[in-house]
């Protein structure tokens, strides 16, 4: 039986079935077709406009169809203007673009989440489509959403824009990621379930033997239908599956439920989810993701002072000669043996001797304190110019050379302040805010005063600064930096970064921009819309259980899409109580946490050595580097253990693509106050393996004393096997488990302090 006979036949037995119904639908139906004839012939003698060719399987549908009584499929309304609604109603996309101006932010091939609302009137069913678009309009992913709050009609899916890449822009084939970068759209596309609505309903009846021969005839029409129907994409082999399955529910000798079962089964329901009928097609406007080059989001940072790396002290005299450029290579290869990729380096432009801080920012400094780097400029040079004792610019580019043949990227510290003597005190007098009695103002924390520096004005001359800053940060590029950590930008104008990064940006779109900011949300969001593309954060300041559950999904959820946080446990300015108190195991779950916390993460050197000593009342490290040179014997990292950790942290992060993304974390619920866990999931299609990857991270937050918790599993929402046991494996011991929904753990300070635990 082919499809006119399987439709006429449905007809038939409708048309027995209910006769005078029929007729009324068929009266309706004879006057929508003469409608629309008239109308078509009327288009057609216009002679401005072409006979638009019908192509064979629509031909074929619609003379399947003709003069029969079918139910109508929902119509697709045009769209012509935003703001419009399609047969199917799309509200609320997210992530959403702050009027319309802001898209959100992502590394190439980064995993995300998109949600929409989408509904119809009545009980109707809906499905949704989510649709991926690269900058040049090509389809790269059509992924199905799945409706994860009915009531509230919200639907979900993860994407990702291109495929994630390591590649760094002086290596080669960046060009072919470089094509891939730019504005990506995502499109939402709702339609009418008929096949679900239809199911729910034919189930029903033909259970309770109510109406059963009208809802048989509904659904082989309805297969009929959907194999003729081009937009779902059926191959010839599907389209045979529907004809037949068509035919068997048409077919009145076989039982109702045989007849139902020919349209419900796997098969029919595997064509649903990768093929379905999409009746009422709507789509909402296209949403603007911001694509970005690698790290951008997926970064391992590493800080060291070229001036402490390689000095040595002299034993009989206890006179230290600080390291250089030169001697810097050793920081370098150290970074890449612990498995960082970015090596951040602080300001190496000559220092200012004018109120000079001394130890520990003591105000007077004596004969051989170097002063601060932050305390920029001197007769020898300003913000473009290397400081002598550290060497000469070519000593710098052969310094960056060196690390992009490790693979490792160079970001500069770009502080925009300046010590008394720097040349633009006397070059640009009305740069700096000057007092009443005529004196130029040093920079006011109060309490805190930095007598060694003075901030920029830029209420006189905004775009004559902007224009300088432009060429220095393009002589540090040419020099081989390809990312700037900026100290402080929310102390200055969020108009003037906008108006400097653009102009960067635009002739080297591969430079990336660190916000050195710790201030308000709405200050933090406004440097990541003009270009901040990382920004430390608060996280080292969130150490108990509360906090950091608390914190986690912030970081990690639609926070995410605009500021990327950058974990780092310690820093020059920051040595909390909680490191300075922990010990190793305190170092080693700062680090767990940091690394497996955040795409982004990043380790001050010395963090190995255990130099966890504040300054009394202040929580900075005594002794700080900032104020003198360091002269460090690495050979007692080894005994510590924690290099060991960081090198595993991060072999672990770049084996792992639920490790790549801001938008796949989830707290679990553990039994003990001290014990936190979370897990990142990422989906078989995003991988780019083809199979899921689920990391389940469990800490003791006590670095002094053991605890045993029950971490429970959501299997269901982590997409996790919920018929068989789970096979983890512990990927810093090796050591293999079972689990499932609820798991036992033990964790010792003086043992393992984590566990990072992959399902295979």
């Amino acid at each position: 039986m082919g499809i006119m006979a399987v439709l006429q036949s449905a007809q038939r037995n409708s048309d027995n079935s209910d006769t005078t119904s029929r007729k009324s639908k068929a009266t309706s139906a004879a006057k929508t077709t003469k409608s629309a004839s008239k109308t078509s012939k009327t288009a057609a003698s216009k002679p401005t406009t072409k006979r638009k060719r019908v192509d064979p399987e629509t031909r074929r549908m619609n003379e399947a169809l003709n003069g029969l009584v079918v139910e109508a499929p929902a119509p697709v309304i045009e769209v012509k203007e935003p703001g419009e609604f399609g047969r199917i109603n799309i509200l609320d996309v997210t992530p959403g673009e702050e009027r319309g101006t802001y898209p959100a932010r992502v590394e190439i091939g980064e995993p995300f989440k998109v949600t929409a609302q989408v509904f119809i009137e009545g009980r109707t069913k809906v499905g949704a489509t989510a649709v991926v678009r690269n900058p040049r309009g090509r389809e790269t992913m059509r992924l199905p959403m799945t409706c994860t709050n009915p009531g509230l009609d919200r639907w979900e899916v993860n994407l990702k824009c291109g495929e994630h890449s390591d590649l760094k822009p002086w290596e080669d084939g960046y060009a072919a990621v470089k094509r891939q970068l730019g504005i990506w759209t995502v499109t939402v596309e709702g339609w009418e379930d008929t096949y679900t609505s239809w199911l729910h309903d034919a189930r029903i009846k033909v259970k309770v033997e109510d109406d059963v021969e009208n809802a048989l005839n509904s659904g082989a029409e309805l297969l009929a239908r959907w194999a003729l129907t081009k937009e779902s994409g059926i191959t010839a082999k599907d389209r045979k599956v529907l004809e037949q399955a068509a035919e068997t529910m048409a077919n009145k000798e076989l039982s109702p439920k045989e007849r139902l079962a020919a349209g419900d089964n796997p098969e029919i329901a595997a064509l649903h989810e990768t093929h379905p009928l999409r009746d009422g097609l709507s789509a909402s406007q296209p949403q603007r993701f911001k694509v970005e080059r690698p790290k951008s989001s997926f970064a391992a940072w590493y800080q060291f002072f070229p001036r402490s790396e390689g000095a040595t002290r002299d034993p009989q005299t206890g006179k230290i000669t600080q390291g250089t450029l030169k001697t810097s290579i050793s920081g370098l290869e150290r970074a890449k043996a612990e498995g960082f990729d970015i090596v951040y380096l602080p300001p190496i432009f000559p220092i200012g001797v004018t109120n000079r801080k001394g130890r520990n920012n003591t105000l007077v400094a004596g004969p051989d304190d170097p002063g601060s780097p932050f305390g920029i400029g001197s007769e020898l040079g300003g913000h473009d110019t290397v400081d002598p004792l550290l060497g000469t610019m070519d000593d710098f580019k052969a310094l960056c050379q060196r690390a992009h043949e490790l693979g490792l990227e160079i970001a500069l510290d770009f502080a925009l302040q300046c010590s008394p003597d720097h040349p633009w005190v006397k070059q640009h007098p009305e740069w700096f805010r000057h007092k009443p009695d005529g004196t130029i103002a040093f920079a006011e924390n109060p309490p805190k005063k930095y007598q060694d520096i003075y901030p920029i004005d830029f209420n006189t001359d905004m775009p004559g600064i902007e224009k300088e800053v432009e060429r220095v940060l393009n002589l540090w590029i040419d020099a081989g930096v390809t990312i700037f950590r900026i100290d402080n930008p929310h102390t200055k104008p969020v108009r003037f970064w906008q108006d400097v990064i653009a102009t960067v940006t635009k002739r080297h779109p591969e430079v990336l921009f660190l916000a050195e900011a710790f201030t308000r949300p709405g200050m933090m969001r406004a440097l990541s819309y003009v270009g901040f593309t990382q920004s430390h954060c608060y996280f080292p300041w969130r150490n108990t259980k509360e906090e950091l559950a608390e914190y986690l999904p912030v970081t990690n959820g639609d926070d995410g899409y605009y500021q990327h946080n950058t974990f780092w446990p310690t820093t020059p300015d920051i040595l909390t109580a909680y490191v300075r108190d922990n010990g190793i195991a305190g170092h080693c779950v700062r680090a767990v946490l940091a690394a497996m916390g955040s795409p982004s993460w990043g380790i001050y050197n010395g963090f190995e050595l255990l130099e966890n000593k504040q300054r009394p009342g202040f929580e900075e490290q005594i002794d700080n580097e900032k104020y003198e040179v360091k002269v460090r014997d690495w050979d007692k990292a080894k005994k510590y253990g924690v290099a060991k950790m960081l090198t595993a942290l991060n072999k672990i992060r770049r084996s792992h693509p639920a490790a790549l993304s801001y938008h796949n974390l989830t707290v679990l619920e553990t039994s003990d106050p001290n014990i936190l866990a979370f897990a990142r999931h990422t989906p078989a299609d995003l991988t780019g393996t083809g199979q899921a990857d689920t990391l389940i991270v469990v800490v003791n937050l006590d670095g002094h004393d053991a605890h045993q918790a029950m971490v429970h599993l959501d299997l269901d929402k982590l997409g996790l096997p919920t018929d068989r046991p789970l096979n983890v494996r512990d990927e810093l011991t090796g050591r293999e488990f079972q689990w499932g929904w609820d798991n036992f753990v033990s964790l010792a300070p003086w043992a393992d302090v984590a566990h990072v635990l992959t399902v295979q």
